[in-house]
């Protein structure tokens, strides 16, 4: 895979992303393995894919289904070895494909080295690699967060530490600290363990919520924009910061510049306005190759993703002429998806199985009839609208076999994401 490529080359690409856990078990614990995954590779390969995307697979506690990491240099043992991932990087690029790695480095698990020692004590040195500040008061002496920023799962974005009696940031889970990338010895500490893996083998990074690294200096209350919330959102005081473009730049001259034939692709959420990330993604700014939007995959969205409603065909083609007219036009490149691990499947989400003609309530038993009629063809439709926009095509595991949601008779035991839990308790 040394072979100089077109700087270009990303753009005729097909990336087939790979959730480790649910994707293929080569040792029958239940759980999917990279020995799995390489037994399925030429099956990859078959389906037209020149790259393979790895969801988290670094050693974590698995409080974010591994968006949690606590050891960036080793593979968590639920899915094998370093020695494992040598052998499914060799036999990848055997095949003629390249294999990208998920980058989390918004924020660590807070059973990282580097969070241990940072809470340890306000004069550690690593204190200020996350984001630390003493509480505010109410009138009555009540103690109180920093600010009234929500996190993105839900309750307050700041957890108490009695330690040190300070709060730190998680714009996530609790066990998800933010890092502090004002400091440069945070990122010098990200541009070495990203070159671990290039040298290593790695072809690049798909770079989890990269934009929100740069926060707004002072950390200012949100708008109150839900009255009857104790915590709001803070969007605009964390997406696309100030210095975001500033450290994508380093990271371009400390890490990706050496390695003329690297993959980047970083994650947009709550940016809908492709002027945000044109700027991401001109290649005179050298910043990164492609960014994912997500105003496609939110368009059947309410305040709660959980709760979908049923866009309309105006609404899709509204979404996908906005950002294809608009890349094209200023020199960008768009990343095309219809659903992630983040996303429940497009089939089930898209195509308005089980809406009832006025378009106001949802029925199970309709849902049912709905997709034994239209499944196959709706799937195939989706996948022609994907695959015929201009962009870079990403492919979720299933998503080629048109894989619909999971059984709605499952019990909240059998499900592990956070945003489904986290839902059920509120």
């Amino acid at each position: 895979m040394s072979k100089p490529l077109s700087p270009e080359a990303f753009k005729s690409y097909c990336v087939y992303q790979i959730y480790p856990s649910s994707f293929a078990d080569a040792n029958g614990d239940g759980i999917g393995d990279l020995a799995g995954i390489e037994s399925k590779l030429e099956y990859i390969k078959r389906l037209g894919a020149d790259v393979v995307w790895l969801s988290p697979i670094y050693r974590s506690p698995q409080k974010d289904m591994g968006y949690d990491i606590s050891d960036y240099q080793d593979i968590d043992p639920r899915y094998g070895t370093l020695e494992d991932w040598d052998s499914l990087l060799k036999k990848t690029h055997e095949l003629g494909m390249r294999l990208v790695m998920d980058l989390v480095v918004n924020h660590t698990s807070d059973q990282h080295e580097w969070f241990k020692e940072s809470r340890s004590s306000k004069s550690n040195p690593k204190r200020d690699w996350y984001i630390w500040r003493p509480p505010k008061f109410d009138a009555e002496g009540n103690r109180k967060p920093p600010n009234n920023w929500a996190s993105l799962f839900g309750g307050s974005a700041w957890e108490w530490d009695e330690t040190t009696q300070e709060y730190y940031l998680h714009l996530f889970v609790v066990e998800q600290p933010d890092l502090n990338w004002e400091n440069p010895e945070v990122r010098q500490a990200i541009w070495k363990l990203m070159r671990w893996w290039m040298e290593r083998g790695c072809d690049g990074f798909r770079m989890d919520v990269i934009n929100m690294i740069s926060k707004v200096p002072g950390l200012p209350d949100g708008p109150v924009t839900q009255p009857d919330r104790d915590y709001q959102p803070g969007y605009q005081y964390y997406c696309n910061g100030p210095r975001v473009h500033e450290y994508l730049q380093e990271m371009y001259r400390e890490v990706l510049s050496r390695y003329p034939n690297y993959f980047t692709v970083g994650e947009s959420p709550l940016t809908h306005d492709p002027r945000d990330l044109l700027p991401y993604v001109l290649p005179e700014r050298k910043e990164l190759q492609m960014m994912f939007q997500f105003e496609l995959a939110d368009i059947d969205g309410t305040h709660n993703p959980l709760i979908p409603r049923n866009p309309s065909l105006l609404d899709i083609k509204s979404v996908i002429n906005k950002w294809q007219a608009f890349m094209f036009n200023h020199g960008g490149w768009n990343s095309l998806y219809m659903e992630n691990h983040d996303q429940a499947r497009s089939v089930s989400r898209l195509l308005g199985f089980g809406v009832s003609t006025d378009k106001k309530t949802f029925n199970f038993d309709l849902y049912d009839e709905d997709l034994k009629k239209f499944w196959n063809v709706g799937a195939k439709l989706l996948a022609i609208l994907h695959t015929t926009q201009g962009g870079t095509v990403f492919i979720y595991q299933g998503e080629e076999i048109g894989a619909t949601n999971v059984p709605r008779g499952w019990s909240l035991e059998e499900y592990k994401d956070v945003a489904t839990i986290n839902f059920y308790r509120e």
